[in-house]
Protein backbone atom coordinates (compact mmCIF):
# COMPACT_ATOMS: atom_id res chain seq x y z
CA UNK A 1 0.00 0.00 0.00
CA UNK A 2 0.93 3.24 -0.60
CA UNK A 3 0.50 6.00 2.62
CA UNK A 4 1.52 9.87 2.63
CA UNK A 5 2.20 11.56 5.86
CA UNK A 6 -0.20 14.10 6.54
CA UNK A 7 2.25 16.70 7.57
CA UNK A 8 2.86 17.96 4.02
CA UNK A 9 1.68 16.24 0.72
CA UNK A 10 3.38 17.89 -2.04
CA UNK A 11 6.49 15.94 -2.61
CA UNK A 12 10.17 17.33 -4.23
CA UNK A 13 10.52 15.28 -6.97
CA UNK A 14 13.52 12.56 -7.43
CA UNK A 15 16.27 14.25 -8.79
CA UNK A 16 17.09 13.05 -12.62
CA UNK A 17 20.99 11.43 -12.17
CA UNK A 18 23.49 13.89 -14.52
CA UNK A 19 27.31 14.08 -14.47
CA UNK A 20 29.16 10.96 -14.17
CA UNK A 21 27.72 7.45 -14.85
CA UNK A 22 24.47 6.20 -13.98
CA UNK A 23 24.08 2.83 -15.63
CA UNK A 24 23.90 0.55 -13.18
CA UNK A 25 21.73 0.46 -9.44
CA UNK A 26 25.23 1.26 -7.37
CA UNK A 27 25.67 4.49 -9.65
CA UNK A 28 22.28 5.57 -9.46
CA UNK A 29 22.28 5.25 -5.79
CA UNK A 30 25.86 6.69 -5.10
CA UNK A 31 24.71 9.86 -7.40
CA UNK A 32 21.44 10.56 -5.48
CA UNK A 33 23.57 10.51 -2.11
CA UNK A 34 25.21 13.98 -3.59
CA UNK A 35 23.44 17.07 -3.67
CA UNK A 36 21.35 18.23 -6.33
CA UNK A 37 24.51 20.64 -7.45
CA UNK A 38 26.83 17.46 -7.08
CA UNK A 39 30.59 18.28 -6.00
CA UNK A 40 29.73 21.98 -5.96
CA UNK A 41 30.11 22.23 -2.62
CA UNK A 42 32.81 20.90 0.02
CA UNK A 43 32.27 17.91 1.32
CA UNK A 44 33.60 16.30 4.07
CA UNK A 45 33.59 12.40 5.25
CA UNK A 46 34.95 9.69 6.70
CA UNK A 47 36.00 6.47 5.27
CA UNK A 48 37.06 2.61 7.06
CA UNK A 49 40.30 2.81 5.76
CA UNK A 50 41.27 -0.92 5.86
CA UNK A 51 45.12 -0.31 4.71
CA UNK A 52 45.24 2.36 8.07
CA UNK A 53 43.45 -0.03 9.90
CA UNK A 54 41.15 2.84 11.48
CA UNK A 55 39.33 6.36 10.01
CA UNK A 56 40.04 8.56 7.87
CA UNK A 57 38.75 11.73 7.17
CA UNK A 58 38.19 12.85 3.35
CA UNK A 59 37.23 15.20 1.16
CA UNK A 60 34.86 13.96 -1.81
CA UNK A 61 35.55 15.51 -5.47
CA UNK A 62 34.27 14.83 -9.28
CA UNK A 63 37.81 13.11 -9.71
CA UNK A 64 37.79 10.88 -6.38
CA UNK A 65 37.87 10.45 -2.79
CA UNK A 66 40.39 11.85 -0.82
CA UNK A 67 42.44 11.46 2.22
CA UNK A 68 42.78 14.30 4.29
CA UNK A 69 44.48 12.47 7.85
CA UNK A 70 48.25 13.69 7.05
CA UNK A 71 46.98 17.37 8.38
CA UNK A 72 43.91 16.29 9.98
CA UNK A 73 43.52 13.36 11.69
CA UNK A 74 39.78 13.97 12.83
CA UNK A 75 36.82 15.82 11.47
CA UNK A 76 37.01 17.57 14.58
CA UNK A 77 40.61 19.18 14.22
CA UNK A 78 39.21 20.31 10.42
CA UNK A 79 36.32 22.00 11.68
CA UNK A 80 38.43 24.09 13.85
CA UNK A 81 40.61 25.99 11.57
CA UNK A 82 39.32 29.39 10.58
CA UNK A 83 38.52 28.38 7.32
CA UNK A 84 37.47 24.62 7.60
CA UNK A 85 36.45 24.48 3.54
CA UNK A 86 39.73 25.73 2.02
CA UNK A 87 41.77 23.95 4.19
CA UNK A 88 40.38 21.18 3.35
CA UNK A 89 40.55 21.40 -0.03
CA UNK A 90 44.67 22.21 0.05
CA UNK A 91 44.76 19.20 2.85
CA UNK A 92 43.90 16.67 0.13
CA UNK A 93 45.93 13.99 0.22
CA UNK A 94 46.30 10.39 -1.29
CA UNK A 95 43.15 9.21 -3.50
CA UNK A 96 41.57 6.35 -1.82
CA UNK A 97 39.11 5.97 -5.04
CA UNK A 98 36.45 7.19 -6.83
CA UNK A 99 32.88 8.22 -4.84
CA UNK A 100 30.74 6.20 -6.27
CA UNK A 101 32.99 2.86 -5.47
CA UNK A 102 33.72 3.60 -1.99
CA UNK A 103 29.59 4.48 -1.43
CA UNK A 104 28.97 0.96 -3.47
CA UNK A 105 31.05 -0.73 -1.42
CA UNK A 106 29.50 1.12 1.75
CA UNK A 107 25.98 -0.24 0.78
CA UNK A 108 24.85 -4.01 2.07
CA UNK A 109 24.99 -6.49 1.70
CA UNK A 110 28.51 -7.06 -0.42
CA UNK A 111 30.68 -4.75 1.40
CA UNK A 112 34.13 -6.18 0.64
CA UNK A 113 36.20 -5.24 3.84
CA UNK A 114 39.77 -5.08 2.39
CA UNK A 115 38.54 -1.60 0.27
CA UNK A 116 37.18 1.85 1.80
CA UNK A 117 33.43 2.28 2.72
CA UNK A 118 31.98 5.27 4.72
CA UNK A 119 31.25 5.73 8.20
CA UNK A 120 29.43 8.71 9.80
CA UNK A 121 31.21 12.46 8.84
CA UNK A 122 31.97 13.23 12.80
CA UNK A 123 34.37 11.80 15.48
CA UNK A 124 34.91 13.33 18.70
CA UNK A 125 32.37 16.14 18.47
CA UNK A 126 29.49 15.55 20.68
CA UNK A 127 26.20 14.51 19.71
CA UNK A 128 23.68 16.74 20.39
CA UNK A 129 19.75 17.05 19.69
CA UNK A 130 16.98 19.81 19.98
CA UNK A 131 13.99 18.86 20.96
CA UNK A 132 10.37 19.93 20.30
CA UNK A 133 10.95 22.99 17.73
CA UNK A 134 8.45 22.14 15.38
CA UNK A 135 5.19 22.57 16.56
CA UNK A 136 3.58 19.20 14.77
CA UNK A 137 6.22 17.38 16.63
CA UNK A 138 5.39 19.72 19.82
CA UNK A 139 1.66 18.62 19.49
CA UNK A 140 2.98 15.00 19.44
CA UNK A 141 4.87 15.12 22.02
CA UNK A 142 1.93 16.64 24.02
CA UNK A 143 -0.09 13.39 22.98
CA UNK A 144 2.49 10.62 24.27
CA UNK A 145 2.42 11.68 27.39
CA UNK A 146 -0.77 12.14 28.04
CA UNK A 147 -1.77 9.00 26.76
CA UNK A 148 1.79 7.43 28.41
CA UNK A 149 2.91 5.66 25.48
CA UNK A 150 -0.28 4.06 25.17
CA UNK A 151 -0.86 4.02 21.17
CA UNK A 152 -4.31 3.04 20.97
CA UNK A 153 -5.50 6.20 23.27
CA UNK A 154 -3.15 8.14 20.79
CA UNK A 155 -5.58 9.23 18.24
CA UNK A 156 -8.61 9.91 20.55
CA UNK A 157 -6.25 12.35 22.72
CA UNK A 158 -4.87 13.84 19.32
CA UNK A 159 -8.64 14.53 18.19
CA UNK A 160 -9.26 15.97 21.68
CA UNK A 161 -6.01 18.23 21.95
CA UNK A 162 -6.23 19.44 18.30
CA UNK A 163 -9.64 20.52 18.95
CA UNK A 164 -8.76 22.60 22.09
CA UNK A 165 -5.56 24.22 20.96
CA UNK A 166 -5.12 24.00 17.59
CA UNK A 167 -2.18 23.43 15.23
CA UNK A 168 -1.30 26.69 13.96
CA UNK A 169 1.39 27.17 16.69
CA UNK A 170 4.17 28.58 14.00
CA UNK A 171 3.70 32.13 14.57
CA UNK A 172 4.15 32.03 18.31
CA UNK A 173 7.95 32.85 19.10
CA UNK A 174 9.66 30.52 22.21
CA UNK A 175 9.41 32.52 25.10
CA UNK A 176 7.63 35.81 24.06
CA UNK A 177 4.56 37.65 25.08
CA UNK A 178 2.38 35.40 22.69
CA UNK A 179 3.78 32.20 24.48
CA UNK A 180 3.09 33.43 27.42
CA UNK A 181 -0.53 34.41 26.73
CA UNK A 182 -0.59 31.30 25.16
CA UNK A 183 0.81 29.52 28.26
CA UNK A 184 -1.30 30.72 30.76
CA UNK A 185 -4.52 30.21 28.70
CA UNK A 186 -3.35 26.31 28.31
CA UNK A 187 -2.55 25.94 32.24
CA UNK A 188 -6.09 28.01 32.48
CA UNK A 189 -7.67 25.60 30.24
CA UNK A 190 -5.68 22.30 32.46
CA UNK A 191 -3.81 21.37 28.91
CA UNK A 192 -0.29 22.21 30.18
CA UNK A 193 2.41 19.96 29.31
CA UNK A 194 6.60 20.15 29.83
CA UNK A 195 6.46 19.15 25.91
CA UNK A 196 4.67 22.78 25.42
CA UNK A 197 6.70 24.27 28.30
CA UNK A 198 10.16 23.66 26.32
CA UNK A 199 8.46 24.14 22.77
CA UNK A 200 7.24 27.85 23.33
CA UNK A 201 8.72 28.41 26.90
CA UNK A 202 12.29 30.34 26.67
CA UNK A 203 14.70 27.37 27.30
CA UNK A 204 15.07 25.07 24.59
CA UNK A 205 15.34 20.57 25.40
CA UNK A 206 18.80 19.87 24.12
CA UNK A 207 19.90 16.46 25.56
CA UNK A 208 22.46 14.29 24.46
CA UNK A 209 21.44 11.96 21.38
CA UNK A 210 24.71 9.65 22.29
CA UNK A 211 28.21 8.94 23.42
CA UNK A 212 30.99 10.42 20.82
CA UNK A 213 32.16 8.33 17.98
CA UNK A 214 28.51 5.97 18.36
CA UNK A 215 26.58 7.65 15.49
CA UNK A 216 26.38 5.13 12.16
CA UNK A 217 26.45 6.59 8.63
CA UNK A 218 24.65 6.12 5.21
CA UNK A 219 23.67 2.59 4.51
CA UNK A 220 24.20 1.17 7.79
CA UNK A 221 21.43 -0.71 9.93
CA UNK A 222 19.12 1.60 12.46
CA UNK A 223 18.61 0.44 15.66
CA UNK A 224 15.08 0.65 17.77
CA UNK A 225 14.76 -1.78 20.83
CA UNK A 226 12.80 -4.87 20.15
CA UNK A 227 10.84 -4.35 22.75
CA UNK A 228 9.48 -0.99 21.16
CA UNK A 229 5.86 -1.60 19.96
CA UNK A 230 5.61 2.78 18.75
CA UNK A 231 8.64 4.21 17.65
CA UNK A 232 9.64 6.39 14.20
CA UNK A 233 12.21 8.02 12.59
CA UNK A 234 13.15 11.54 13.34
CA UNK A 235 14.76 13.28 10.12
CA UNK A 236 16.68 15.95 10.96
CA UNK A 237 19.01 18.31 9.96
CA UNK A 238 22.13 18.60 12.13
CA UNK A 239 24.92 21.78 12.64
CA UNK A 240 28.44 21.00 12.78
CA UNK A 241 29.80 23.40 15.75
CA UNK A 242 33.51 23.94 16.53
CA UNK A 243 34.50 25.06 19.99
CA UNK A 244 33.79 28.40 19.62
CA UNK A 245 30.24 27.78 18.24
CA UNK A 246 30.93 29.12 15.54
CA UNK A 247 28.59 26.55 12.79
CA UNK A 248 31.30 25.74 10.04
CA UNK A 249 28.52 23.14 8.38
CA UNK A 250 25.67 20.74 8.25
CA UNK A 251 24.20 16.99 7.63
CA UNK A 252 21.81 15.44 7.75
CA UNK A 253 20.47 13.01 10.88
CA UNK A 254 18.05 10.21 11.93
CA UNK A 255 17.06 11.18 15.64
CA UNK A 256 15.71 7.46 16.12
CA UNK A 257 13.26 7.91 18.71
CA UNK A 258 11.02 4.90 20.99
CA UNK A 259 7.70 6.71 21.03
CA UNK A 260 6.22 4.24 23.85
CA UNK A 261 9.05 4.58 25.49
CA UNK A 262 9.42 8.64 25.98
CA UNK A 263 5.43 8.80 26.35
CA UNK A 264 5.84 6.51 29.46
CA UNK A 265 8.37 9.20 31.87
CA UNK A 266 10.24 11.92 30.33
CA UNK A 267 12.45 10.58 32.65
CA UNK A 268 12.96 7.33 29.82
CA UNK A 269 14.43 10.23 27.39
CA UNK A 270 17.63 8.28 27.50
CA UNK A 271 16.60 4.73 26.87
CA UNK A 272 13.91 6.62 24.22
CA UNK A 273 16.85 8.22 22.32
CA UNK A 274 19.85 5.98 23.19
CA UNK A 275 20.18 2.55 22.01
CA UNK A 276 23.05 1.31 19.75
CA UNK A 277 22.81 2.27 16.37
CA UNK A 278 19.98 4.57 17.06
CA UNK A 279 21.81 7.92 15.79
CA UNK A 280 22.75 8.22 11.92
CA UNK A 281 24.32 11.08 10.60
CA UNK A 282 25.26 11.74 6.82
CA UNK A 283 26.27 11.14 4.17
CA UNK A 284 28.55 13.67 4.68
CA UNK A 285 29.02 17.29 5.70
CA UNK A 286 28.98 19.84 3.30
CA UNK A 287 31.10 22.70 4.80
CA UNK A 288 30.31 26.86 4.53
CA UNK A 289 31.85 28.37 1.67
CA UNK A 290 30.61 30.13 -1.74
CA UNK A 291 27.78 27.73 -2.43
CA UNK A 292 26.21 27.18 0.65
CA UNK A 293 25.71 29.15 4.38
CA UNK A 294 23.44 29.34 7.48
CA UNK A 295 20.93 31.28 4.68
CA UNK A 296 20.56 28.31 2.64
CA UNK A 297 20.03 25.92 6.10
CA UNK A 298 17.11 27.72 6.70
CA UNK A 299 15.60 27.67 3.21
CA UNK A 300 16.25 23.71 3.38
CA UNK A 301 13.37 21.79 2.38
CA UNK A 302 13.93 17.52 3.86
CA UNK A 303 11.74 15.09 2.41
CA UNK A 304 11.42 11.53 4.42
CA UNK A 305 10.70 8.25 2.58
CA UNK A 306 9.60 4.95 3.79
CA UNK A 307 9.64 1.45 2.07
CA UNK A 308 8.98 -1.42 4.29
CA UNK A 309 9.05 -5.00 3.54
CA UNK A 310 5.19 -5.07 3.70
CA UNK A 311 5.13 -2.63 0.77
CA UNK A 312 4.30 0.02 2.95
CA UNK A 313 5.51 3.42 1.69
CA UNK A 314 5.47 6.81 3.29
CA UNK A 315 6.48 10.33 1.52
CA UNK A 316 6.64 13.62 3.21
CA UNK A 317 8.51 16.77 3.17
CA UNK A 318 8.45 19.58 5.43
CA UNK A 319 10.16 22.60 5.46
CA UNK A 320 12.98 24.48 7.57
CA UNK A 321 11.34 27.81 7.90
CA UNK A 322 8.57 26.30 10.15
CA UNK A 323 11.28 25.53 12.83
CA UNK A 324 10.22 27.59 16.09
CA UNK A 325 13.58 28.68 17.24
CA UNK A 326 16.17 29.81 14.61
CA UNK A 327 19.77 27.52 14.23
CA UNK A 328 21.46 30.36 16.11
CA UNK A 329 19.28 30.43 19.02
CA UNK A 330 19.88 27.22 19.86
CA UNK A 331 23.71 27.04 19.25
CA UNK A 332 23.68 30.12 21.38
CA UNK A 333 21.72 27.76 24.10
CA UNK A 334 23.59 24.90 23.57
CA UNK A 335 27.04 26.51 24.20
CA UNK A 336 28.49 29.15 26.04
CA UNK A 337 29.97 30.30 28.99
CA UNK A 338 27.46 27.77 30.97
CA UNK A 339 28.98 25.02 28.55
CA UNK A 340 31.57 24.03 26.40
CA UNK A 341 33.17 21.42 23.69
CA UNK A 342 36.48 21.39 23.38
CA UNK A 343 35.91 19.03 20.48
CA UNK A 344 33.30 20.93 18.85
CA UNK A 345 29.75 19.73 18.92
CA UNK A 346 26.91 18.18 16.67
CA UNK A 347 23.35 19.73 17.29
CA UNK A 348 20.31 18.22 15.31
CA UNK A 349 17.68 20.99 15.18
CA UNK A 350 14.82 18.43 15.72
CA UNK A 351 12.21 16.91 13.67
CA UNK A 352 9.81 18.47 11.41
CA UNK A 353 8.01 15.10 10.92
CA UNK A 354 5.39 13.12 13.11
CA UNK A 355 4.45 10.33 11.49
CA UNK A 356 1.03 9.04 12.70
CA UNK A 357 -0.23 7.23 9.24
CA UNK A 358 -1.76 3.82 9.71
CA UNK A 359 0.19 1.12 8.88
CA UNK A 360 -1.36 -1.85 9.51
CA UNK A 361 -4.20 -1.32 12.13
CA UNK A 362 -6.80 1.85 11.79
CA UNK A 363 -5.67 4.62 14.33
CA UNK A 364 -2.67 2.89 15.86
CA UNK A 365 -0.42 5.29 13.54
CA UNK A 366 2.58 4.41 12.38
CA UNK A 367 5.92 2.52 13.66
CA UNK A 368 8.74 0.52 12.34
CA UNK A 369 9.22 -2.72 10.79
CA UNK A 370 12.10 -4.57 10.70
CA UNK A 371 13.53 -4.19 7.02
CA UNK A 372 12.58 -0.67 6.95
CA UNK A 373 14.28 1.50 4.40
CA UNK A 374 14.62 5.03 5.48
CA UNK A 375 15.31 7.61 3.15
CA UNK A 376 16.25 11.51 4.36
CA UNK A 377 17.09 13.46 1.66
CA UNK A 378 17.61 17.06 0.64
CA UNK A 379 18.94 18.95 -2.36
CA UNK A 380 21.56 20.66 -0.56
CA UNK A 381 22.73 17.92 1.55
CA UNK A 382 21.43 14.59 -0.38
CA UNK A 383 20.39 11.58 0.60
CA UNK A 384 21.09 9.57 3.91
CA UNK A 385 19.58 5.59 3.73
CA UNK A 386 19.70 3.61 6.15
CA UNK A 387 18.04 0.18 7.28
CA UNK A 388 16.17 -0.50 10.26
CA UNK A 389 17.46 -3.26 12.39
CA UNK A 390 16.77 -3.89 16.25
CA UNK A 391 19.12 -2.13 18.17
CA UNK A 392 19.95 -5.92 20.08
CA UNK A 393 20.91 -7.06 16.57
CA UNK A 394 22.42 -4.24 15.07
CA UNK A 395 26.49 -4.21 14.63
CA UNK A 396 27.93 -4.08 17.86
CA UNK A 397 29.80 0.02 18.54
CA UNK A 398 33.30 -0.93 19.77
CA UNK A 399 35.39 1.79 18.40
CA UNK A 400 35.90 3.99 21.02
CA UNK A 401 37.92 7.20 21.44
CA UNK A 402 40.42 4.90 22.89
CA UNK A 403 40.38 2.86 20.04
CA UNK A 404 40.84 5.93 18.04
CA UNK A 405 43.56 7.25 19.72
CA UNK A 406 45.64 4.18 19.73
CA UNK A 407 45.04 3.67 15.81
CA UNK A 408 46.20 7.47 14.97
CA UNK A 409 49.26 7.02 17.56
CA UNK A 410 50.35 4.15 15.41
CA UNK A 411 49.90 5.64 12.21
CA UNK A 412 51.83 8.80 13.87
CA UNK A 413 49.23 11.00 13.38
CA UNK A 414 49.43 12.44 17.27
Amino acid sequence: MSTEDTIDSTMTPDRAVSGGRADNTDDIEAALALPADSYAGTLIGRVWDPAAGGPSPVIIREDGVFDLSATFPTVSELCEVPEPAGAARAAAGQRLGSFNAIYANTMPPARDLSTPRFLAPVDLQTLRAAGVTFAVSMIERVIEERVRGDIDAAARMRDSILAEIGTDLHDVRPGSDDAVALKNYLLAEGLWSQYLEVGIGPDAEIFTKGPTLSAVGTAAQVGVLSTSLWNNPEPEVALIVDSTGRIVGTTLGNDVNLRDVEGRSALLLPKAKDNNASCALGPFIRLFDGTFDLAAVRAMRVSLTIDGPDGFTLEATSDMAQISRDPLELVAQLTGPQHQYPDGAVLMLGTMFAPIVDRDVKDRGFTHKRGDVVRISSRELGTLVNYVEESERCDRWEFGIGSLMRNLASRSLL
